[in-house]
């Protein structure tokens, strides 16, 4: 097919321009088989080529899973999404929201709601006063692991970020931030499970999804890409450890729903599978397929969009994923209701309900989020289906 000769050639000069050192592509439409296409290497020095089962490190393609379990919790009225977080996690009671060099109270408790449509105020690390005591948190607890000690449980990490001033009053505005860390040591508090547990036995181990987990254990070590950071135009090897995701050597104390997952394509197409399917894979249900229509809506006001990233303008936002509700708006090809989300290093997810379509791309090189070759990658597909 000429449009899949046309991925081959964008893949290609992503890695021939030094874009990407390996990347790789999963589609699915309709009934068809996936249609894997590959180009590049999962170590440049070891000249070892990128594979189908090559393990990625998701970052925050971490979100979308998280946002799963609490629609599960919420299915089996487990949780409440109106809750406030402080039902669950006491170090968000009482909680302050930063006013100029002072800080005033929070007018409401922040709700899981909130959390779901990144409006709670919360923050990631950053250079203003809310990033800054976001940075403490995290830069303390790496330091702690950094000295061989385990760090913050999910648990006590939230409860630590819970603890911290707000940017804004909650449900103001829209802030990409902590949200579904926070979000993970709910589903912990309320089902009784550890995080890590809950998305193995609801999720990972009844869909098959082998290779998905917070860690890479040892037999499976060789097939974890080496992460690489642009410099001077050049890819050079990256092993830094970015929002305490620790070196994934092992199962960490801090199992963070915004970032801390690793995956295969063909682990996360089994993921995006069941939720196009409206919640059912291969003859089991896993969430109902009301459940999953509420997932996939936006949930952004229209006060809360005017903060919503310039980036993704055409898309709103809702359970942690972009949601199009614009696709004249957008600076791709888009589909009007379709959502998913990407990661620090390029991992990227798109489900299109209505078009029976699935797109999953994958790579590792630091600060590139949805890039260059991921909109061209869209486009090529999309001028072929829609």
């Amino acid at each position: 097919m000429m449009w899949q000769d046309n991925i081959q050639r964008i893949l290609d000069a992503a890695v021939r321009n030094h874009e990407a050192a390996g990347i790789s592509t999963l589609i699915r439409h309709g009934e068809e088989e996936p249609v894997y296409i590959a180009s590049g290497w999962a170590d440049l020095a070891a000249k070892k080529p990128i594979a189908r089962d090559s393990i990625f490190r998701l970052y925050s393609q971490t979100k979308p899973v998280t946002a799963a379990a609490v629609m599960l919790l919420m299915q089996r009225g487990v949780i409440d999404l109106n809750d406030p977080v402080c039902k669950y996690l006491p170090g968000f009671a009482n909680q302050r929201v930063l006013e100029g060099d002072h800080t005033v109270p929070a007018e409401r408790d922040v709700t899981l709601y909130d959390l779901l449509s990144m409006t709670a105020g919360l923050s990631y690390p950053g250079d203003d006063p809310a990033g800054r005591f976001a940075a403490k948190v995290f830069d303390d607890n790496q330091k702690a692991m950094d000295r061989g000690e385990p760090g913050l449980d999910t648990v006590a990490f939230a409860n630590a970020l819970g603890a911290l001033p707000l940017a804004f009053q909650p449900g103001s505005e829209f802030r990409y931030s902590t949200c579904a860390d926070v979000l993970g040591a709910v589903v912990e508090a309320a089902s009784g499970l550890s995080f890590a547990d809950f998305l193995r036995q609801e999720f990972f181990m009844p869909l098959g999804m082998v290779d998905t987990d917070f860690y890479v254990p040892e037999d499976k070590a060789d097939r974890l890409v080496t992460c690489y950071t642009r410099t001077d135009g050049r890819l050079t090897p990256w092993t830094g450890v970015h929002l305490d995701c620790g070196r994934y050597d092992r199962m960490p104390a801090f199992a963070s729903g915004g970032a801390g997952l690793v995956s295969t394509l063909d682990d996360y197409m089994r993921f995006a599978d069941m939720l196009l399917q409206d919640g059912l894979y291969d003859g089991r249900r896993y969430l109902a397929p009301a459940v999953v229509r509420y997932m996939t809506l936006p949930q952004l006001t229209d006060a809360q969009s005017r903060t919503y990233w310039d980036g993704l303008t055409g898309y709103s936002y809702g359970k942690l994923m972009r949601v199009g509700v614009h696709p004249g708006q957008c600076k791709t090809l888009m589909c009007e209701g379709e959502y998913g989300w990407d990661g620090w290093l390029g991992t990227y997810f798109a489900n299109f309900s209505r078009e029976r379509l699935t797109i999953l791309l994958m790579q590792n090189v630091t600060d590139t989020g949805t890039a260059a070759v991921t909109r061209k990658v869209r486009n090529a597909i999309l001028s072929e289906i829609i």
